[in-house]
């Protein structure tokens, strides 16, 4: 009786690892690649048939022609994807305040012109320091410094923030957004 115990358990143990650990994993990734094949291979943007980063991963730009993202909380560096944290500072911790203040003296020293309020996301890390997406208010108060150093009108940026924006999910869920890269990948192929 024993015996037949440990042969139905060993049985039932191969039958399981061949469904759970082969046919399951392969009908899945089959079914991605068919009908997913963007998302399941990292939604990966390309410029000049080369992928350049994903859609989901944000992705530092420092210079002053293009849009810039949410600060990085990351480390060594930002946008660092093994290193996914915020920075666990919370308001009245002196650090947070000074990197808040440096954040804001960057895109003043950017676009002095520039009364409007900065948006609060332009100078606050996201949670997982990774975010890829700004809000389309970040992304009209980058709009003066960028038409003017690409030599664009404001309205065709604007009209690039608008074409790469998402909106609200079902019209009503989350926040208009638009995502950096895309964005400055759009902004690189414009032609006048």
């Amino acid at each position: 009786m024993f015996k037949e115990q440990i042969k139905s358990a060993i049985l039932v143990f191969l039958i399981l690892t061949i469904i759970t650990g082969v046919i399951y994993p392969l009908f899945v990734t089959a079914f991605c690649q068919l009908f997913f094949h963007n998302k399941a291979n990292g939604s990966l943007i390309y410029k000049d048939g080369k992928p350049i980063g994903s859609s989901f991963i944000g992705q530092y730009f420092d210079k002053p022609e293009y849009f810039w993202p949410r600060p990085s909380a990351t480390s060594p560096m930002p946008y660092n994807a093994a290193s996914s944290c915020g920075s666990n500072l919370g308001p009245s911790n002196p650090l947070l305040n000074d990197a808040l203040k440096k954040r804001i003296e960057l895109y003043k020293a950017a676009d002095p012109n520039n009364t409007n309020q900065i948006p609060v996301d332009l100078v606050t890390a996201s949670a997982s320091g990774l975010d890829p997406h700004i809000s389309l208010a970040g992304a009209y108060y980058q709009t003066a410094r960028i038409s003017r150093i690409r030599n664009l009108s404001q309205e065709t940026v604007e009209n690039l923030i608008n074409k790469h924006a998402t909106k609200r999910l079902l019209g009503i869920l989350g926040e208009p957004v638009v995502n950096v890269l895309e964005l400055n990948v759009g902004l690189d192929e414009y032609k006048k």
